[in-house]
């Protein structure tokens, strides 16, 4: 199927992966695993909720967790540029016959409910309450230090009308994944703030939420959050890594709290901001291939965070990737 052109004038301005909304059964094994060893900092918490930054982020929060007795992700947010964009969103969403709704969230501005046509559950606003920007507050800085929220990747039954419809909102696709000779998009990674992605839709069960992903400052801190991660008992919630992506380049490595919500820490992305950036395309073959580290376990394909509410279809082709499991199988 072809690519669809970008959208330089969008219905509104979306700038941002904004955050992430998490539901744990255990508020205080959350906290050590996402305070003590991830590093991020508390705004503030109570007995219901926790919402965490990063140490380069002045908004309140990029990360909420609230105790449920049945852990799953509750949304993912996305930043509008003004209360202006917002109303716009709305309108832009009705008529597409998607049901929007404003909602009161504490620490946000105006937001605004809505789900994609793949039923993932979106949240927009345009202004959180403020916090002290901590990147060069050197004593708050622990654990991998992340710096932001950078993107989501999310699994859902038809990648392509996911691709259509991000386009559609002004969406840039800076990279995918196809199989060798084609075009079709089976990984798509889509951005709003000029670099690889704020979106990654990959084919699978869905929409569930494959991981939430950091910014962090140095490739040691991929090797201290290990190190750290074996003396908190965390150990055997590192998932895969640290390695090397093939599209992007960048660094990562892939850790599970304790409900099993998947998180990536990584560093290195490059800009893609000018309008003569062409989407690149990788051969699926390839891009397994250019990498050092082993192939990931088969979890990390196929095992997400249910949204609440929504339950989860097959996709139409279900691929054969390479796991761990085959690899070995195969040696």
């Amino acid at each position: 199927m072809p690519i669809p052109k970008p959208n330089f004038n969008p219905p509104f301005n979306i700038t941002r992966a904004s955050h992430s909304v998490l539901h744990v059964k255990d508020l205080a094994k959350s906290r050590a695993f996402y305070v003590d060893l991830i590093g991020l900092i508390v705004s503030e918490e109570d007995n219901d909720t926790i919402y965490l930054r990063g140490v380069a982020e002045a908004c309140h929060h990029s990360l909420v967790l609230k105790r449920s007795s049945t852990p799953q992700s509750e949304r993912i947010g996305m930043r509008c540029f003004t209360e202006e964009d917002l109303e716009k969103a709305k309108r832009y969403f009705e008529q597409a016959g998607l049901p929007a709704q404003w909602v009161e969230r504490p620490y946000q501005g105006r937001t605004l409910h809505v789900s994609d046509p793949a039923g993932v559950p979106l949240e927009f606003c345009a202004t959180m309450t403020l916090k002290p920007r901590l990147l060069v507050t050197f004593e708050k800085h622990h654990g991998a230090v992340p710096h932001r929220i950078d993107h989501f990747q999310i699994l859902v039954p038809d990648v392509q009308r996911q691709l259509e419809f991000y386009m559609g909102l002004g969406f840039r696709l800076s990279e995918y994944i196809a199989p060798d000779g084609s075009d079709e998009p089976l990984f798509v990674f889509l951005q709003r703030k000029g670099n690889p992605h704020d979106i990654v839709f990959a084919p699978g069960l869905g929409p569930r939420l494959h991981h939430a992903a950091f910014s962090i400052p140095e490739s040691y801190h991929f090797f201290y959050v290990c190190d750290l991660a074996s003396n908190l008992g965390f150990a055997e919630n590192i998932e895969y890594g640290p390695g090397r992506h093939g599209p992007g380049l960048a660094l990562f490595i892939y850790l599970r709290d304790p409900d099993g919500h998947r998180i990536e820490l990584f560093n290195t992305h490059y800009q893609c901001i000018d309008i003569e950036d062409e989407p690149v395309r990788w051969d699926a073959s390839v891009a397994g291939k250019r990498r050092w580290q082993l192939p990931a376990r088969a979890m990390w394909f196929a095992e997400a965070s249910r949204f609440a509410g929504v339950e989860p279809r097959e996709p139409a082709h279900k691929g054969n990737p390479m796991t761990l499991e085959r690899y070995v199988g195969a040696r």
